[in-house]
């Protein structure tokens, strides 16, 4: 409880710092920023990259002033963003689509390919999907996780029966999957990236990854499933507030790609159990960055909506049957 009352009194500290900062640049500087109020969790993997903007003065130097709103959970930024509370939240593009059938307007920007692996005990005998036949799996999220029903995709891909049928899953939040795995409770846990980077660092093995899942489905595992999400039409009017922040980002995780010492520096908000997690977290992160975003990821996600509207349903994705239109922010390509 100390080290994170500690973090956000450092956080407060750099934010004010930053606003001393913009008043140093003169009033007719100051005219020229522009806010973007962006959420993110106080212990999610947004907040090392937003407090690397904020340390390095990445916003500023775009023409924005970042407000960060720390949020509990991804359903609260979610709520936040559609209330207008927020101009920016991560979620992913399968959630855009879903709400712009619904009549919003809402649109993606790439944030990480990194999304989650399937990780079992070391002495599981655990080596490969069709091993998880009679097992016990921990599943983050619920029946209709992407995660789950991309894994479930590439197991019958490759002739094996599904194993939705074959195994004993068991759902739950992030932190009790990976307390059930420690204890010996489940034989494997389909996580998300950064909690299966800290179960590998204590000796946990990786069998797959989602991005090795996506690829055994015949998709570019280059595809960014989660994304800065905003409003199109606050965007339009905001141009240059929407540019600014993702110049910003952009800039933030080439830090995070190319220093080690911007992770020591983190070290305090990300609280690694040890320095094995800490460079695992490292490693993830920077595996997840995107490396390219153009018409290839673009029609790779289309055909990943294909493969889990196929098996998620109208429950998952809605009544479309295709990928919504402007579900992806035109005019930024790399």
């Amino acid at each position: 409880m100390a080290g994170r009352l500690a973090c956000r009194a450092g956080r407060m500290l750099r934010r004010a710092a930053a606003a001393i900062g913009l008043v140093a640049l003169g009033a007719g500087a100051a005219a020229a920023q522009e806010t973007v109020r962006v959420a993110v969790l106080a212990d999610g993997t947004v907040s090392w990259e937003v407090d690397t903007i904020q340390h390095h003065g990445l916003a500023a130097a775009h023409g924005v002033e970042l407000e960060v709103v720390e949020l509990a959970n991804p359903t609260a930024t979610k709520i936040a963003l559609q209330s207008g509370r927020v101009d920016v939240a991560v979620a992913d593009w399968l959630w855009v689509s879903r709400r712009r059938q619904e009549g919003s307007e809402l649109t993606f920007a790439p944030y990480s390919r990194a999304i989650g692996a399937l990780m079992a005990g070391p002495d599981s005998g655990i080596d490969g999907l069709a091993d998880l036949a009679g097992r016990k799996v921990g599943i983050v999220g619920g029946p209709l996780d992407k995660n789950w029903l991309l894994l479930r995709a590439l197991a019958m891909r490759r002739d094996l029966r599904d194993p939705g049928q074959t195994t004993e899953t068991i759902y739950g939040a992030p932190p009790l999957m990976s307390q059930q795995m420690r204890r010996g409770r489940i034989d494997a846990v389909l996580t998300y990236w950064h909690y299966a980077a800290r179960l590998e660092a204590d000796g946990y093995r990786r069998v797959i990854d989602v991005g090795e899942i996506i690829e055994g489905l015949g998709l570019s595992g280059d595809v960014p499933m989660l994304g800065y999400v905003f409003d199109a039409g606050w965007a339009e009017r905001n141009r240059a507030a929407v540019d600014g922040f993702l110049a910003a980002s952009r800039e933030a995780k080439r830090i995070l790609r190319t220093r080690d010492d911007a992770w020591t520096r983190l070290r305090p908000l990300i609280q690694p159990d040890s320095d094995a997690q800490l460079r695992a977290l490292r490693s993830g992160f920077r595996a997840g960055i995107p490396r390219t975003w153009g018409p290839a990821e673009r029609e790779s996600a289309r055909k990943l909506f294909d493969i889990l509207r196929e098996l998620g349903g109208r429950e998952l994705v809605g009544a479309s049957q295709r990928l919504a239109p402007g579900t992806f922010w035109d005019g930024l390509e790399y």
